[in-house]
C-alpha cells in the first residue's frame, strides 16, 4: 500500500467528524418519497413499519453480515424505545464487521478475485478503505489511474484484473462506475441508447497506453504506460489498414451543466474544508495536497501522536522507495488520471446515481433502476426524484458510504413490511416499486453462513476438550520393508501445511479423506492486515533472483534419476487415531473470494467475479437443500455444546425445557416461540432419546426453515 494513501485515509477517518452541516435523515427521505408516490398510494395503502424484533434481524444481517445474539436482543430491549433504533444503526456502522460485509458489496461490483493478478491485495486494500472512511471518489480514482506490480501496490489489481485490456477496461469503466453498457457499442452502434462504436473507442482510448507485463524470469506481473496507442481509428476490418490512426482519448459522457454552481456540490466543498480546517493544530496547517502527500513537512509538524508516527513511518518509507530498482517500470499514466477526474466528478450524475442505485438494492432489495448497471433514457428509474436526492446527499457527505447507508436504514422504506402474501402480481410490483412494502430477500451467502455459524455458537469451541473424541481410520501408504522410524507418520501428512491455515473446517480432522464431503465448507482465509504490509527491498530482491544456481538444477537432476532407478512398491495399511471433535468456523467475509465451485458460498449465489454484470443468483436449488439438510456446517451448529447457556437449561438443577425452547428461537430466528410452536418443541425434545438429541433436531429444524434464510 502506498504510504501516502494510509495516510490520506487515516487522516480522512480521523476528520470524519468534522462535518459540521446537518446531515440528511431518513424521515426527509421518506417525504420525498411520499411526494413522489402519492398516485401509488391513492391506490394502495402502504405496509406498516416492521416491529422491533423484525427491525433487529433486518438491520443485523444488512449492515455486518450476520443475524444478533440473544445478548445483543437483549441489549436492544434494554434502550430507550424513542431512539434504540437509531442508537443501534450508530453502533453497526462503527462495527469491524461493518468493513468486512461491505467490502463483500465492493467485491461484487468490482469483480476482486482472490486468485487474480494483485486481487488479495486489492480486497484487503479495498477493505481498508470502507473502514478507514476514504470517500468513494478518492477509492474510484486510485483504482481507474494507477500502475505498479501485483500486489506490491494493491490498487494497479483492479486494471491487472482485466490483464489491462483497453477494450475492456473501457466497459468495465462505464457499466461499473457510471452504469451505463457502452460496451454493447464495441461492434456497432448501441442498439437502445445514444452511444456510438465511436464513443466506445474514444473510451478505450483512455487505456490505450496502459500495458501489462510479466516477467518470464520472476512472474513479476505489472501496469505501465507505454508512449504508443493500441487503440486505433477506424476499427480493425473496417475500412483499408493504411486509414488506422491513434485516436484521441475522449469522455463522452456529459456533465451536469448549470449557471451557477450546484448547491450540493457547494455542500460537499464546505465538508471537505472542515476535514482540512480541523486537521490544523497550528496556524499554518497542511493544505490538501499535503495530507495527501505523505513526504510533506507541513503534515508532520501540524500532527501529533499516533498520526504523527504514522507519517514518519510512511514517510520513510517512501525514502526507500526512492531507490527502487523497479520504480521506473511503472509509468503515471496521465490519461487515466484524467479519466478518472471526469469520472468521478460532482457533476458527473452517472457515477454518484449508479453507486446510490447499487446500495438502495442491497439494502432495500430492488433498485430504482433495474439492472443496477443499466442506466439508460428509455429505462428510466421508479422514483427519479429520491434517486436524485440521494445521489445529491452522497455527493454532499464528501461520498461517505456510512453517511449513505444510515440515511436509507433510518427510512420508513427501508423499514416497511413486505406487501401481503395474497395479493395479485401486478399489485404487489406497484407496492415494491413504489416503496410502499419490501421486498422479500433471502440471506447473501455470506450473511447466511455467518448466521449459521452465530447461531450454532461455532466462532468458538462450545465442546470442552475431550468431550467429542471420535476415532478416524485412514487407509494411507507406505514403502514396503521401509525401516525408517518416521515413515508411517510421514504417510499420513496431517500437519496443515504452512501459511495455509483453513477456516471454516474443523482444525483436528482437516486433512481427513473421510471428511471429503465438508470440504465444500471449507476456504483459505484472508489475512488483510499481511496483505497490505510493505515489503520494501527485499521483495524487490526476491524478485530478481529466483533462478536456481547450475550446482541446484544438477543436484535436483540426479535426485529424479535416483528416484527413477529406486522405483518402490507398496502397501496399504489402515491406521486409527483419536481426534477431538470440536470444530471452529470462521467467517465467511474473509474467506479467499470468490469461493471454489460447489462451496457453500457458490451454491447459495456468490457470483465468479469474471463476467462483466454477473450478479448475484437469488434463486433456489436442490443443491442448496441438500447442503442445508446434510451439509456439516449446519449439523454442528445444531449439537449442544457443555459451554453453550443453552447447556444449563437442558441438564442439571438448572433445567427448564420451555426456557431452553424460548432461547432456541431467540438465537435461531430472533423472536420468542408462539404456545403452538413450544408444545411443538417440547414434543420433540421428549420424544428424542436424549433431551440433547432433541435439541439439536429442534435447532436443525428451525435453521432449514424459510423463516431463517429469508429476511423479515
Amino acid at each position: 500500500m502506498k504510504p501516502s494513501h494510509f495516510v490520506a485515509g487515516l487522516v480522512l477517518f480521523v476528520l470524519a467528524s468534522a462535518n459540521t452541516t446537518r446531515p440528511a435523515r431518513g424521515d426527509d427521505l421518506e417525504q420525498l418519497i411520499a411526494r413522489e408516490s402519492q398516485a401509488a398510494r391513492e391506490k394502495v395503502k402502504p405496509m406498516p413499519v416492521v416491529n422491533d424484533s423484525v427491525f433487529l434481524r433486518r438491520v443485523y444481517v444488512d449492515l455486518i453480515g450476520r443475524i444478533p445474539t440473544d445478548a445483543e436482543v437483549r441489549e436492544f430491549g434494554t434502550w430507550s424505545a424513542a431512539s434504540r433504533r437509531e442508537k443501534l444503526i450508530d453502533q453497526l456502522l462503527t462495527d469491524d464487521r461493518f468493513a468486512d460485509r461491505w467490502t463483500i458489496f465492493y467485491a461484487d461490483m468490482l469483480r476482486l478475485r482472490s486468485q487474480a493478478s494483485g486481487g488479495a491485495a486489492l480486497i484487503a486494500y479495498v477493505h481498508n478503505a470502507v473502514q478507514s472512511g476514504l470517500p468513494y471518489d478518492e477509492l474510484v480514482r486510485r483504482l481507474i489511474q494507477t500502475n505498479g506490480k501485483a500486489g506490491r501496490i494493491p490498487e494497479a489489481g483492479f486494471i491487472l484484473g482485466d490483464d489491462a485490456d483497453p477494450l475492456a477496461m473501457a466497459s468495465v469503466t462505464s457499466q461499473v462506475f457510471l452504469g451505463v453498457r457502452i460496451g454493447c457499442a464495441q461492434c456497432h452502434d448501441h442498439p437502445f441508447d445514444v452511444w456510438t462504436r465511436r464513443d466506445f473507442y474514444d473510451m478505450a482510448a483512455f487505456y490505450g497506453k496502459t500495458r501489462r507485463y510479466e516477467s518470464q524470469l520472476t512472474k513479476v506481473v505489472y501496469a505501465t504506460e507505454t508512449a504508443q496507442t493500441s487503440i486505433l481509428w477506424p476499427p480493425e476490418g473496417v475500412g483499408p489498414a493504411s486509414e488506422r490512426k491513434p485516436i484521441a482519448a475522449r469522455f463522452p459522457f456529459g456533465l451536469l451543466e448549470t449557471k451557477t454552481k450546484p448547491g450540493y456540490v457547494k455542500r460537499l466543498e464546505t465538508v471537505r474544508a472542515e476535514k482540512i480546517a480541523a486537521a490544523r493544530v497550528v496556524d499554518k496547517g497542511p493544505s490538501v495536497a499535503d495530507l495527501l502527500d505523505s513526504t510533506s513537512e507541513k503534515v508532520s509538524k501540524a500532527t501529533t501522536g499516533k498520526l504523527a508516527e504514522e507519517l514518519a513511518t510512511a514517510e520513510a518509507k517512501r525514502d526507500i522507495r526512492k531507490i527502487d530498482v523497479q520504480a521506473g517500470l511503472y509509468q503515471p499514466s496521465e490519461l487515466r488520471e484524467q479519466l478518472a477526474k471526469s469520472v468521478t466528478d460532482p457533476r458527473n450524475q452517472y457515477f454518484s446515481r449508479t453507486l446510490v442505485n447499487r446500495v438502495w438494492k442491497t439494502l432495500v432489495g430492488r433498485g430504482f433502476v433495474e439492472p443496477v448497471d443499466d442506466l439508460r433514457d428509455d429505462n428510466p428509474p421508479a422514483l427519479p426524484k429520491t434517486l436524485d436526492y440521494l445521489a445529491e446527499e452522497f455527493v454532499a457527505s464528501d461520498y461517505d458510504l456510512r453517511t449513505l447507508v444510515r440515511l436509507i436504514v433510518t427510512s420508513d422504506a427501508y423499514q416497511r413490511a413486505h406487501a401481503p402474501s395474497d395479493i395479485d402480481e401486478p399489485t404487489r410490483v406497484l407496492m415494491e416499486t413504489q416503496l410502499l412494502a419490501t421486498p422479500v430477500r433471502r440471506m447473501h451467502a455470506e450473511s447466511l453462513y455467518d448466521s449459521i455459524v452465530t447461531a450454532g455458537h461455532l466462532f468458538e469451541p462450545k465442546h470442552s476438550p475431550g468431550k467429542n473424541e471420535k476415532t478416524v481410520r485412514t487407509i494411507v501408504r507406505v514403502p514396503k520393508n521401509s525401516t525408517k522410524p518416521g515413515a508411517l507418520a510421514g504417510a499420513l501428512n496431517l500437519a496443515p501445511q504452512k501459511g495455509k491455515a483453513m477456516t471454516a473446517m474443523a482444525r483436528d480432522d482437516a486433512a481427513e479423506p473421510s471428511e471429503g464431503g465438508y470440504a465444500l465448507e471449507q476456504a483459505i482465509e484472508l489475512d488483510f492486515n499481511s496483505l497490505l504490509k510493505d515489503q520494501g527491498d527485499e521483495e524487490v530482491a526476491l524478485d530478481e533472483m529466483k533462478a536456481m544456481s547450475k550446482e541446484e538444477i544438477e543436484a535436483q537432476r540426479m535426485m529424479q534419476q535416483r528416484m527413477a532407478r529406486n522405483s518402490m512398491e507398496y502397501d496399504e495399511k489402515v491406521v486409527e487415531r483419536i481426534v477431538d471433535d470440536n470444530p471452529v468456523f470462521n467467517t465467511s467475509l474473509r474467506m479467499q473470494s470468490p469461493a471454489p465451485e460447489g462451496h457453500f458460498l457458490r451454491v447459495f449465489g456468490q457470483p465468479n467475479r469474471s463476467d462483466l454484470g454477473d450478479l448475484r443468483d437469488d434463486s433456489a436449488s436442490m443443491r442448496q437443500a441438500l447442503m442445508m439438510l446434510n451439509g456439516r456446517i449446519t449439523h454442528e451448529a445444531a449439537r449442544v455444546g457443555d459451554l453453550e447457556p443453552m447447556y444449563p437449561l437442558l441438564a442439571g438443577k438448572t433445567a427448564n425445557v420451555d426456557k431452553a425452547v424460548q432461547l432456541a428461537y431467540a438465537e435461531i430466528l430472533t423472536r420468542s416461540p408462539t404456545a403452538q410452536e413450544l408444545s411443538e418443541a417440547k414434543q420433540i425434545l421428549t420424544e428424542a432419546p436424549t433431551v440433547f438429541d432433541g435439541m439439536a433436531d429442534l435447532r436443525w429444524v428451525l435453521m432449514n426453515c424459510n423463516e431463517f434464510r429469508f429476511l423479515p
